[in-house]
């Protein structure tokens, strides 16, 4: 057995716990799960299951944990987790799921089946079976801060050139303010007009807030591709920065991982509660709307549609907020068939994006996104994921399809009260 083999092997085990073991043992393979994973309905293929992605962690509960499993494995009878299993299962677990989650909802015995592909990418990574692009940005992640190799400078650089574009001021390292922004390296580098309509509205509405020179990235790749050490040390220089700063909420940007990562792992993670709290972007502006400090002027008469992103909805339960947000300028809103917390995912979350690997099929299964949009015909689609935003573009170009990707703050902020 080679030696990352067994380290892969042990970080299997040290996965688990009584929440895993309770989970495999209550599965009564009634194939739910499958129905509601796109990269199964999109390609017909059973080994898309995705309970069956979680494999190698369960061959390691069976043959450690139980008692039928301890028998087999005396006798040499039981399944190996072994090298060949391991890279058969790469391209299932890093692939062909993005951590969308809509399979654990649908589980009829409350399985967290994402949480089971998660604890099986951490033995994955551990082993060296991962995909090199998501190796390659969590590596980023630790020595730049950055997934996409964004230094301070390139968001000085876009701070000037929206500073210039709106004549506001981006302020940068203010103590006692009260928001944190957090950004995703998309929205320096692919959406920056995000920063200038944060800018807009926090003016309109009257409130402190800054950006950190320390700790500006939000992604965390940790997550993405499985080892928590890595998600910790990220998770914590954000709260590292918070705390300098003396900010009282920290702000997740238009990103779902980023999201999930500093709201819900976060505390988990580096083992204590904030002293501060963490919103998404679209509860704060809810927030502002509902204290009546946000006011818009104008309504837009375009047929419009949200995508939810998984993580922010499903995972996160901002469901309502973007709603009564699109509702302040909205005139005609039409929903998805399939939407809040089903929503179909758009299929690049969970790191699929960084896996040029997964390029092919994770524009085959657009397709989902795709016969969702056929069925009601928007003018634009709404979404509030950088991510999905980036994905939705490429999907829509390779379907032929033109139909414009709106950011829900951006278009909020064109729509503000002079």
């Amino acid at each position: 057995m080679s030696a990352s083999l067994e380290k892969g092997i042990n970080v299997l085990k040290e996965q688990v716990d009584s929440t895993v073991a309770a989970f495999f043992s209550s599965c009564v393979h009634c194939g739910m799960c499958t129905d509601a994973c796109l990269f199964y309905t999109e390609t017909g293929d059973p080994s898309k299951t995705p309970i069956l992605k979680a494999e190698p962690l369960r061959r390691i509960w069976k043959s450690e944990y139980t008692l039928s499993g301890r028998i087999a494995k005396l006798f040499g009878l039981g399944k190996k987790v072994d090298e060949k299993l391991l890279t058969d299962w790469e391209t299932l677990v890093y692939d062909s799921c993005t951590l969308c989650g809509r399979c654990s909802m649908v589980c009829p015995v409350g399985n967290d089946i994402t949480l089971l592909i998660r604890k099986t990418r951490e033995g994955m990574a551990a082993a060296g079976h991962a995909p090199e692009g998501l190796i390659a940005a969590t590596k980023r992640s630790v020595t730049i801060g950055s997934p996409m190799g964004v230094k301070l400078p390139a968001l000085q650089a876009q701070i000037r050139h929206v500073e210039k574009d709106t004549g506001l001021t981006i302020p940068v390292d203010v103590e006692g303010a009260d928001y944190m922004l957090l950004l995703s390296s998309m929205e320096i580098m692919h959406f920056p007009e995000f920063i200038g309509a944060v800018a807009k509205i926090f003016n309109k509405a009257g409130v402190t807030w800054t950006l950190s020179s320390e700790a500006f990235e939000a992604t965390n790749s940790g997550i993405q591709i499985g080892v928590s050490d890595i998600a910790a040390e990220l998770v914590q220089r954000t709260v590292d920065a918070a705390e300098k700063l003396k900010v009282k909420t920290v702000i997740s940007p238009e990103c779902g991982h980023a999201y999930m990562a500093i709201r819900w792992d976060g505390p988990n993670l580096v083992g204590k509660s904030f002293n501060f709290k963490v919103r998404h972007i679209l509860e704060v502006l809810d927030e502002l709307r509902q204290q009546g400090r946000l006011k818009t002027s104008s309504m837009d008469t375009q047929k419009l549609t949200y995508h939810d992103p998984c993580q922010i909805s499903r995972r996160g339960g901002v469901i309502n907020e973007p709603r009564n947000l699109i509702g302040m300028f909205a005139e005609n809103f039409v929903e998805m068939s399939d939407r809040g917390k089903m929503n179909w995912c758009c299929g690049a979350g969970g790191g699929v994006s960084s896996n040029e690997r997964a390029d092919e099929i994770r524009l085959k299964v657009f397709q989902r996104k795709k016969d969702q949009l056929d069925e009601i015909k928007p003018d634009a689609i709404i979404s509030a994921c950088s991510n999905c935003r980036l994905h939705l573009e490429e999907g829509l170009e390779e379907y032929g399809m033109d139909i414009p990707l709106l950011s829900l703050t951006e278009i909020l902020a064109e729509h503000l009260e002079d």
